[in-house]
């Protein structure tokens, strides 16, 4: 768990001793329908000038600071991306909604040594995994298109279906979710001749093959999904993707269909169904509210066909706009403008002595190792029944344990553990019991000491999105 390891690895141009971040990740399409040999966005850095920019998943490059991206390989295209002699860049984007779109994207440059607190938050994550984690998950959605090579930027209208009176409360749930989903795309409902219609399925009963003695102990593992309406992951009721049909109790069948009505009226151009084994009932509604979101973000760009993996990553952590040097980390090397730090006095190139009693005149290898310790030696605090694997593989991820958030915070206190970054969570009741959220950095600045109040903000980081 060395902390060079924990880095964020995303596309970044290296110039002199500096290293610029366009705030965003991609892929190049190999989709008929949307995007063909273009880059396609599948991620925003939160708090980046391309999230603020406006530029949203499933955009199209169109072109790059001018120059058009139909004839460029995608070594071309990297280099237009990442021209190091440039900390801006204008693209022009496309998406259902709009075509020829401009965003400038002011790229994130800092020292190529420098570690940022957003780093760190998830380098020192088990201090809390309460706020921040990394989880992945599989959904057994199986995506399929139509053949025709169409676009889907060509449909911008929809309606839905009758629905069935005999479940109309459901139905209706059902497409106000889906529709939620599509208007945040920038697709329109009417009534008025509309693109697409979409059309919904759905069944549940108990398993009529069912082996009552068929379940295996991997069989009764926890099942965990993300809720974007809960803003957590969720211990849900089904059985892993791949599991025997016979060891489940309980059938569920899940899906949506868009059927073209402007370019091949009748024809189904996008559909995504579930199909779930169960080891408990479930309502069809809570099925929906979870999963029709997460449907929906293979729509326009699919990516996967069957079995789509999501990644969460969420993060909570006290923000003061300190970079650290990651070659000597009681060393600032850098200051955001206009952040807590930088409004205490903060300066680059100081000296931190301590963070509160805790010392920083430490290697990040001894950092990481009195991480590693301190993990195993608080171990029994914490809860089992909240344990799940995070997406590095560790099995035995848990929750502290209330009852003894006083232990825990001893053990934060304790100077031996090298706890000092435990400040990212100071907002918290097991690290902080006084619940203050201020921290005193001691700096020395050439020959003189001083300690700085600083008052931290609490940044929310929470981007899912398809593996």
């Amino acid at each position: 768990m060395l902390l060079l390891l924990f880095i964020t690895s995303v596309t970044a141009q290296k110039r002199n001793s500096i290293v610029c971040r366009p705030g965003f990740t991609y892929a190049l399409s190999n989709s008929i329908h949307w995007g063909l040999n273009k880059p396609v966005i599948t991620g925003l850095i939160p708090y980046s000038s391309a999230e603020s920019s406006g530029l949203k998943l499933n955009d199209i490059i169109e072109s790059i600071d001018g120059i058009q991206v139909n004839d460029l390989s995608s070594m071309e295209i990297s280099q237009l991306l990442n021209n190091e002699t440039k900390d801006e860049m204008i693209l022009t984007v496309g998406n259902l909604a709009t075509s020829g779109k401009q965003v400038l994207i002011h790229k994130d440059c800092k020292k190529s040594q420098a570690i940022t607190e957003d780093q760190l938050a998830l380098a020192f994550n088990m201090y809390s995994l309460e706020s921040t984690s990394e989880r992945d998950f599989i959904c057994p959605f199986k995506t399929t298109t139509t053949q025709s090579q169409l676009s889907f930027d060509s449909f911008k209208t929809f309606a839905f279906a009758a629905i069935d009176e005999n479940n109309g409360k459901l139905e209706t749930y059902i497409n106000n979710s889906i529709e939620k989903e599509l208007t945040k795309k920038g697709l329109i409902k009417t009534s008025e001749k509309p693109d697409l219609l979409i059309q919904t399925f759905y069944f549940f009963d108990k398993n009529p093959n069912y082996n009552e003695g068929g379940m295996s102990s991997s069989d009764k593992e926890k099942t965990f999904r993300y809720s974007i309406a809960a803003g957590k992951m969720l211990n849900l009721p089904f059985l892993p993707v791949g599991a025997v049909e016979s060891k489940a109790p309980y059938l569920l069948q899940f899906g949506f269909r868009f059927v073209d009505q402007k370019i091949i009226p009748g024809q189904v151009i996008w559909e995504c169904e579930a199909n779930e084994l169960l080891s408990d009932s479930y309502r069809l509604e809570d099925y929906a509210a979870i999963h029709i979101p997460l449907m929906c973000m293979q729509y326009p760009f699919v990516k996967y066909s069957r079995n789509v993996p999501f990644k969460t990553e969420v993060k909570n952590y006290n923000y003061t706009g300190i970079s650290y040097d990651i070659n000597k980390l009681e060393r600032i090397a850098d200051v955001d403008e206009n952040s807590p730090a930088a409004a205490a006095g903060i300066k680059a190139g100081d000296i931190i002595e301590r963070i509160g009693n805790q010392k920083m005149d430490y290697s990040s290898e001894e950092f990481s190792s009195a991480y590693k310790q301190f993990i195993t030696l608080t171990m029994d605090y914490r809860d089992p029944s909240s344990i799940f694997t995070d997406a590095n593989g560790f099995t035995r991820c848990m929750f502290w344990n209330a009852l003894e958030y006083p232990k825990v915070s001893d053990a934060f206190m304790n100077p031996a553990n090298l706890t000092a970054f435990s400040y990212l969570y100071y907002f918290t009741p097991y690290v902080n019991p006084i619940g203050v959220n201020a921290c005193s950095f001691f700096i020395k600045r050439g020959k003189e000491k001083q300690e700085y109040l600083i008052r931290p903000t609490v940044r929310s980081e929470v981007s899912i999105h398809v593996n």
